[in-house]
């Protein structure tokens, strides 16, 4: 074995080309650098080839893939905890306090200056058995689910499968003729402790639904030169301002070996928001099959598998997306993260299909409910909504 795999290697994870001639200048005292292109392949080479990883460096926001959960996948996998660093282009005091106190080891923003980064990445690798020792956790303090609570959402969400198994099915045959792409996808929701987790649905859009942008233009209800100008900027550039800035998406949809654009962010944003910038009717790029399923909430029922694992409850507050979860770190927030995470919850039930209610008050219910939460109120809630898993999702 070569002296620099015995010293340990350095994971560069998710880096572009520019980027990765930097850390090339860097001293890392002999230890070797390999680069991946994504978390899951450096994972893949940990556990498959027995790389022996000393420390990882990775590119992308501390709520994105290539961020804490990527960290929540070494911890679920058992590797052993190393010095992780992220690289980033953006940072706030609250997002520093969430990385550092759920895993990471240090943050660095871009330009990165190699004379200071080597020496503190070495530092910490060196001293990495006294340091991890001394780690402490100041996450919010996460509340605990009673046995009843848990024993209920096992048989819940277990009857409801069972029962449910003969429209699973039918839903299944239906995607897979109706479109090409897998049935089922993930994307990677923030829960309890702003754990990331994998939130499963069935599939209700073309898989490349983001590349179809660029055919929409002549749907749009709207036609001055302006918006025109700037619907061909969305056309073109399929990145939202945050992922522009890493040339690559942060927030995507996973299914077998497809990835693609969560929510078509850019497209969403605008279109929810109720821009005039782009409006379209009767949007193409869902399926037939996949206004049916939206409309009646049944793409949520594979969210009963998260409850059997554990991943979620029937009761709690919803799980967010992780560019929604990076903007709630503060303290008038972070009081949410502390229940667990739900199919359905306290805001649902109180303002569901009223529009007068603001996401300043639907936050505020959630941070109700996390103050108030016990299973004798969870029955309550259920009581009030008829069926839970069938609600809409368009509040």
């Amino acid at each position: 074995m070569s002296d620099e795999h015995s010293r340990g290697v350095i994971a560069l994870v998710g880096f572009n080309d520019a980027l990765s001639e930097t850390f090339e200048s860097c001293n890392f005292e002999g230890r070797e650098k390999i680069h991946f292109t994504n978390g899951m392949k450096m994972v893949s080479a940990w556990l498959d080839n027995e790389v022996n990883i000393a420390a990882i460096i990775s590119y992308g926001e501390i709520m994105a893939p290539s961020g804490l959960a990527l960290v929540e996948t070494i911890k679920k996998k058992n590797l052993p905890v190393v010095p992780f660093f992220l690289i980033i282009n953006q940072l706030n005091p609250n997002l520093r306090k969430l990385a550092l106190t759920t895993g990471v080891a240090d943050v660095f923003t871009i330009p990165v200056k190699t004379d200071f980064i080597d020496k503190r990445i070495n530092f910490l690798i060196n001293n990495w058995d006294q340091l991890k020792t001394n780690q402490k956790t100041v996450a919010p303090q996460i509340k605990s689910i009673e046995f009843s609570k848990r024993a209920f959402d096992i048989f819940f969400a277990g009857l409801a499968l069972i029962m449910l198994s003969p429209l699973f099915l039918t839903i299944y045959m239906l995607i897979r003729l109706g479109s090409k792409g897998p049935a089922f996808y993930y994307s990677l929701r923030v829960g309890t402790g702003y754990r990331v987790f994998k939130f499963y649905k069935f599939r209700s859009m073309y898989v490349n639904a983001d590349q179809r942008l660029k055919d929409l233009k002549h749907l749009n209800q709207y036609s001055t030169e302006s918006v025109n100008q700037k619907e061909e900027s969305i056309s073109t550039s399929l990145l939202c301002d945050q992922c522009l800035a890493y040339n690559k998406c942060q927030y995507a949809l996973y299914a077998d070996n497809v990835e693609w654009c969560e929510k078509d962010f850019r497209f969403s944003k605008k279109a929810s928001a109720g821009s005039a910038f782009i409006k379209i009717k009767n949007d193409p790029r869902i399926t037939k099959i996949g206004n049916f399923i939206r409309n009646t909430s049944i793409d949520e029922l594979p969210q009963l598998w998260n409850v059997i694992i554990g991943d979620m409850s029937i009761v709690g507050n919803r799980p967010l997306p992780l560019y929604e979860a990076e903007k709630l770190t503060t303290d008038k927030y972070v009081l949410r993260f502390s229940a667990p995470a739900g199919i359905t919850g306290l805001w649902q039930v109180e303002k569901r299909g009223k529009g007068e209610m603001s996401e300043e008050e639907r936050l505020m219910l959630d941070n109700k409910y996390a103050q108030t939460y016990s299973f004798k109120n969870d029955l309550k809630l259920i009581m009030k909504t008829i069926p839970a898993l069938l609600q809409k999702e368009s509040v």
